[in-house]
């Protein structure tokens, strides 16, 4: 049947009885699928009959359907006729692991953070009311985790203020976001789903009572009465029509026909509307549903079976990390651990199990988490709030303002920094260094190993009166690179037998600098490789070993505009140095979905490409310099003794 899919048209004239055999499908090819290929599989299981639903209901792209977290739109890619280019999911050339307007006019939004969706809602839906269209409706897809960001509810109030737009926003509760949903609309959420089982058993007991002569009924009226008094704190939808929106719900979201009821009245009102389904992650699939972490959130290449990874087990930046974090805790009472409903993703699952009362998910919020770190470090403590460094761009305003301009003791500590591939251009953590740059009082370091990972985060810790940054990569940490000495924090990776070139070499591309200076060695360059460690500020060591070579590079793993060789040249500019330096980092554009050694070989950021520019950059110093040579003859017979 799923082959008979080619888009959301194919839906309508199936039987219920023939859209459960096709849920069933779907939910059999993206196991197989998503097992080869990775990506996000509890997710897409869990919404399969409600996406089935929305594109019966509403007549995708006219009807403009708006996925929270697009992570959640596998099926919706199988629906509108994609399902033969699953194969080649988040690789180069395949599908995009988030919606893609490359890929097809049904998709939207691309950035794939949460929290967004109403806000674009919101404002497709009003363009449409100014320009005269009545026939067109918007669908909001959004999470209950993404209902946690304080961002959908600066949506929310916007939207109950405009009564006669057509938007309805389907409220996907499966109690789950990366980490079971926390929080104030988490507990209300919960509630909702509670008092549907709550009349179920006021219709048994009325029935029960009814039969029981003289003191039933009014026992029965007794409990009604409880009942009634609590209607007005657990009323279904009460939250909601007190910001002045409509509410249906909940619903069975595995019960199609129920969703198509629910929906269709909801396209009816021609006003905003809050449609409530209940999901279940990763449904159909034993090990997602027996899963009790985060794993089945998203998975690499596992069995099909029974989820089980294929790939080899490694060590991992964010477990290095975690393990260090666990020890200064025990260390010291004061560290406390901050996360944005991530505490498995960046390692704090960990902490949290010996340190649970100083362990603070706040929910898919990081500008409330960077500025609570604020209050906490004002009161007393050192949070260490980890986060993936694509989503503290979020936070931007409350890291400058609220932590930095008042020096406070935070630690940031950023898993995913610099290229991170598969998850696509929203997802690649190419600009924290750039941003952090322009930070007054932060102190940013960049480890290059699992050994530096310790020593920076332990240093970074210690600092008082200002905020730090410690940053690092996707993945497997690499082998330690021990340091031939070390000059004023400043480690000595690699001694070039002449002073050709100074190869700054930034966080985790140590390894490719070193191997690009030993290839450079053979072609007759000498280059010296050396790594800062922290990268802001930078070491004014860094000037007087720069004036002792003929050149300097910088190779980082950030966007070059305004990264850390911007920063060296305007320090070489204010100390009046001449020494030319080079960047080689990534340019100023977003990086599609690729393997992250592919992205690496088209940036030219591969040990081989650095070795023939280093060597052509000499070169060309070498040829500049003979010209010079060759023209001071002139030149001086120009100035001898008697001429003008």
């Amino acid at each position: 049947m799923l082959e008979s899919i080619h888009g959301p048209k194919d839906l309508a004239h199936l039987t219920y009885e023939e859209l459960g055999a096709l849920s069933s499908e779907i939910r059999t090819f993206l196991v197989e699928q998503v097992s080869k290929t990775g990506g996000h599989l509890g997710p897409n299981l869990g919404v399969v009959e409600l996406t089935i639903a929305l594109h019966r209901v509403f007549d995708s792209p006219k009807d403009v359907l708006v996925f929270d977290t697009g992570h959640q739109t596998y099926v919706h890619k199988i629906l509108t006729g994609r399902a033969p280019s699953f194969a080649k999911l988040r690789q180069r050339g395949g599908l995009a692991g988030y919606p893609s307007r490359s890929e097809s006019e049904h998709d939207v939004i691309e950035n794939s953070h949460a929290s967004t969706a109403l806000s674009w809602a919101d404002g497709i839906a009003r363009a449409f009311k100014v320009q005269g269209i009545k026939d067109r409706t918007v669908v909001a897809i959004v999470g209950d985790g993404a209902l946690t960001g304080g961002m959908s509810w600066e949506a929310l109030n916007n939207i109950a203020s405009a009564q006669n737009i057509r938007l309805v926003i389907v409220v996907n509760d499966n109690e789950r976001s990366y980490s079971p949903t926390i929080g104030g609309v988490a507990t209300y959420l919960s509630t909702l789903r509670a008092t549907s089982g709550y009349e179920k058993f006021l219709d048994w007991g009325k029935g029960v009572l009814d039969k029981t002569p003289v003191v039933g009924h009014p026992i029965y009226k007794t409990l009604h009465g409880v009942k009634k008094g609590l209607e007005d704190i657990i009323a279904p939808g009460g939250m909601f029509e007190d910001l002045g929106l409509k509410y249906l719900g909940p619903i069975d979201g595995h019960n199609i026909e129920a969703m198509e009821r629910s929906l269709t009245a909801a396209k009816s009102l021609a006003q905003p509307v809050i449609v409530h389904v209940i999901t279940e992650k990763g449904r159909g699939h034993a090990p997602a549903v027996n899963d009790q972490a985060e794993k089945f959130h998203a998975v690499g290449i596992v069995d099909p079976e029974t989820g089980t990874p294929l790939n080899k087990s490694v060590v991992s930046w964010t477990s290095v990390f975690s393990e260090e974090l666990i020890k200064a805790g025990r260390e010291r009472a004061d560290i406390v651990a901050i996360t944005a409903a991530m505490l498995g993703p960046t390692g704090l699952d960990a902490f949290q199990r010996e340190f649970p009362d100083r362990t603070f998910d706040v929910g898919i919020a990081e500008q409330h988490a960077v500025t609570s770190a604020a209050g906490m470090a004002f009161a007393g403590l050192h949070p260490v709030f980890a986060v993936y460094s694509t989503f503290l761009n979020r936070a931007f305003d409350q890291l400058l303002l609220d932590v930095a301009l008042h020096k406070s003791g935070v630690t940031f500590v950023l898993d995913r920094a610099g290229i991170t591939g598969d998850d696509g251009p929203s997802h690649n953590g190419i600009w924290d260094l750039a941003l952090s740059g322009i930070v007054p009082t932060l102190q940013v370091a960049a480890p290059r190993d699992g050994a530096r990972l310790r020593e920076t985060f332990r240093e970074a810790i210690q600092i008082e009166g200002a905020p730090s940054l410690v940053r690092f990569p996707k993945g497997e940490v690499q082998a330690d690179i021990p340091a031939f000495e070390r000059r004023n924090g400043i480690d000595v990776l690699y001694r070039g037998e002449s002073a050709d070139v100074l190869l700054v070499s930034i966080g985790a591309m140590a390894a490719i600098a070193v191997d690009a200076a030993s290839q450079a060695y053979r072609e007759g360059v000498g280059v010296t490789v050396i790594d800062p460690r922290w990268v802001k500020p930078l070491p004014l060591e860094l000037i007087s070993m720069a004036e002792r070579y003929k050149s300097v590079v910088v190779i980082e793993d950030g966007i070059r505009h305004g990264g850390i060789a911007s920063t060296l040249s305007e320090m070489f500019r204010d100390a009046n140095i001449s020494v030319p330096i080079h960047s080689i980092g990534v340019p100023l554009a977003f990086i599609e979905h690729s393997k992250r050694g592919e992205i690496l070989t088209d940036l030219g950021m591969t040990a081989r490409d650095i070795t023939r520019e280093l060597v052509e950059w000499s070169s060309a110093l070498k040829d500049d310099g003979l010209r010079a040579e060759k023209q001071l003859p002139e030149h001086e017979n120009e100035r001898r003794p008697g001429s003008r």
